[in-house]
């Protein structure tokens, strides 16, 4: 809290009066009633203090206002991921404000899944740029075209009215984006192909490493004796 004090005027009036009281009623040629009327009038301001003090106020502190910097964006060192990167903020900033227009709960729900699948496919390649070929019809043509149906659906269902282009339209975007929700998960889940192989050779070579040392379980086969039918069991 910042504390202001406001002075009062009352001394000074207190001390004004004096002297043109003195001016009305007392002599004033001589040094000696300068100096008794500057005394007096002295005097008259500090009783004017006394009676009518000055007031102090709190209020919070105002800070000046800085100029907002803008924020620099960290760079990643290759400019075809930062490119990459502006160009992800840039379409989930509009599915969030196409989200917030239209009411439609299920399209609602489906921008939301496009909107983390977008941001979980290019927090991926940033941290693997090999893997940004992939995914360049994606950025090129998938995302934007999604963003452009979203657009459309949006001016038409705020017209508000229900018309054969009207709504025709939207019930070919609402179908649609079923669709779209599907290609955007299987474009997420196609960046870990590689990683998927990888893993599945390390299990096949560790099985077979495992099973050459004895360290594996022994595998039989059974019948069942209630059909006959022939198990596969590990031990």
């Amino acid at each position: 809290m910042a504390k202001i004090v406001k002075r009062s005027p009352a001394p000074l009036y207190f001390a004004a009066a004096v002297w043109l009281a003195w001016g009305l009623f007392a002599p004033l040629y001589r040094p000696i009633h300068f100096v008794i009327a500057a005394v007096a009038s002295f005097i008259a301001a500090m009783v004017g203090r006394a009676v009518f003090p000055d007031k102090t106020f709190e209020t919070p502190e105002a800070k000046a206002e800085e100029p907002k910097k803008e924020e620099k964006k960290t760079s990643t060192g290759n400019p075809e991921i930062d490119a990459l990167v502006a160009e992800k903020d840039k379409a989930v900033s509009e599915m969030r404000r196409l989200n917030a227009s239209i009411e439609d709960p299920a399209i609602s729900a489906q921008i939301d899944r496009l909107e983390s699948d977008t941001a979980k496919i290019v927090s991926l390649v940033t941290e693997h740029p090999e893997k940004l070929p992939q995914i360049r019809k994606f950025m090129n043509y998938y995302l934007p075209t999604t963003l452009k149906l979203l657009n459309a659906y949006d001016r038409m269902d705020d017209v508000g009215i229900s018309g054969e282009n009207i709504d025709s339209t939207k019930a070919k975007v609402e179908k649609m984006m079923d669709t779209i929700v599907v290609a955007f998960d299987k474009q997420l889940d196609a960046l870990f192909g590689d990683e998927a192989l990888d893993i599945s050779t390390d299990i096949t070579v560790l099985e077979q490493l495992l099973a050459r040392e004895g360290l594996a379980g022994e595998t039989i086969t059974a019948q069942k004796p209630e059909d006959g039918e022939n198990v596969t069991l590990q031990i």
